[in-house]
């Protein structure tokens, strides 16, 4: 049987859940979903500078998860950027703690 997903804390919901490259119709983009708590855990690591263990404490999950989570923020940022994909943040297993 597997093991229930915890939810995972995050500080805040971002004012911009959207971006697309410049110039190219939205009906000729592909999106790349990125999840909330996977926004929150790029927010943490790349953007406040918080050691990997910092951020899973905050997230409420352990730091293998917090590694997996960040890796895959990051691969799919870079796809959206390289092949000029739009990036679509929405969703995930969350619950909005404040700062």
């Amino acid at each position: 049987m597997v093991r229930p997903r915890l939810c995972r804390r995050i500080s805040l919901e971002p004012d911009v859940t959207y971006f697309k490259p410049r110039g190219v119709p939205m009906s000729a983009l592909e999106e790349v979903v990125l999840t909330l708590d996977e926004f929150e855990a790029v927010r943490l690591k790349d953007l406040e500078g918080l050691d990997q263990e910092e951020c899973a404490k905050k997230m409420n999950i352990s730091q293998p998860t917090f590694h997996r989570l960040v890796t895959m923020a990051r691969r799919k940022i870079a796809d959206s950027i390289v092949n000029g994909k739009a990036l679509k943040i929405e969703g995930g297993n969350f619950k909005v703690i404040g700062r």
